[in-house]
């Protein structure tokens, strides 16, 4: 979080976290680049001799997903799968190493719903009943300091229009009402929100903020630290100075 290089200092087993893809479309050049630029990173410090437990996770439940889902005439989650296989098909194809292990958020849900009950007890975040969980940002001193941005300035987050709900404009969603959903404390209809899914954390430079910095925030608030000691962003792939983007 320095915002500058910094000499990987070498211990026993280095844990590599790669956020992978939303399933609900397919694959384009941007998204190939990122798992290049990993797999990379991955065959280079095998080569230096590191044991290298590269983990990438699949977010398989999410607005998109749900929305294109109901649009097909599908399940969710059968979409997403089935997305999930057509992203082995262009790993495949561009040679990438398998990772150790693939997380996928709907098996982590449990683990999920603890998170946000500890968050809750510590007073960092706060439910409404039957409804949304939310994260208070502005308990968390150092926040911003991962993108470089001034709390001050966030007015909500990028997917959604700020919620009159929210404490502060700020605030982040860790659990959302909706379908499809899990049985949590906090009212029935939920499923998690992006920010939580859960040593080289990496994403695209779209990620740092406000996944990323968010995600930094309640991990910080579940165990006291970040737990990340290196961040890494890969740069996007540009079409007349535009990213290629899918949104």
């Amino acid at each position: 979080m320095m915002q500058h290089k910094e000499v990987l200092k070498p211990i026993n087993l280095e844990l590599m976290y790669v956020c992978g893809i939303t399933a609900y479309d397919l694959r384009h050049i941007g998204h190939n680049r990122a798992a290049v630029f990993f797999d990379v990173l991955y065959r280079y410090l095998k080569q230096l001799g590191y044991e290298v437990y590269y983990v990438r996770i699949f977010t398989d439940v999410d607005d998109k997903i749900i929305r294109l889902a109901n649009e097909n005439g599908e399940k969710p989650l059968d979409l997403s799968k089935r997305f999930c296989k057509e992203y082995w098909v262009d790993m495949e194809a561009l040679q990438c190493l398998p990772p150790t292990d693939e997380y996928y958020l709907r098996n982590h849900i449990d683990d999920i719903i603890i998170n946000i009950d500890n968050i809750i007890e510590k007073g960092l975040g706060y439910a409404m009943k039957g409804e949304d969980v939310f994260l208070s940002v502005e308990k968390f001193t150092d926040y911003g300091k991962l993108s470089c941005q001034l709390l001050e300035h966030k007015w909500g987050g990028e997917q959604v229009e700020v919620d009159p709900r929210k404490r502060k404009p700020a605030v982040f969603t860790l659990w959302k009402a909706a379908k499809p959903n899990w049985e949590s404390s906090w009212g029935q209809r939920v499923k998690p929100r992006w920010h939580i899914s859960f040593v080289v954390y990496g994403g695209g430079a779209d990620l740092k903020f406000p996944h990323h910095e968010n995600k930094l925030a309640q991990t910080c608030a579940v165990c006291d630290d970040g737990g990340v000691s290196y961040w890494l962003h890969n740069r996007h792939v540009t079409i007349n100075n535009d990213k290629m983007a899918k949104s």
